[in-house]
């Protein structure tokens, strides 16, 4: 696992890119998912990123599983990859900002 002062830096990236709150992305998620016909269940509503997002802000810095710092290692350089092209994405550009939403990041949030 990642030494103690590399998890903390870690840990306070994951929570600035991650700027909605657990509550924002659980019912995007089932917004998300939600159709016409069926809204899916809490716990299977969104990708299974989404839901490692989900369940990793539910958690305190020492409950964090490898497979938690896996996940935000790679939303931190998906959200910090993203805000590079061209600094992020635009209000018009709802897909990509759907897409960020998805793993927790709101580029239009403050």
């Amino acid at each position: 696992m990642t030494d103690a002062l590399e998890l903390d830096a870690l840990w306070e990236e994951f929570h600035r890119v991650v700027n909605m709150t657990s509550q924002e992305l659980a019912a995007w998620l089932r917004v998300r998912d939600a159709d016409e016909n069926a809204e899916p269940l809490p716990e299977e509503a969104g990708t299974p990123t989404g839901q490692h997002v989900l369940a990793i802000l539910q958690k305190r810095r020492t409950d964090l599983t490898d497979d938690d710092v896996r996940v935000m290692y790679r939303v931190v350089d998906t959200v910090t990859a993203q805000a590079d092209l061209e600094n992020g994405p635009r209000a018009e550009d709802t897909r990509a900002r759907h897409r960020l939403m998805t793993i927790g990041h709101d580029p239009l949030k403050p």
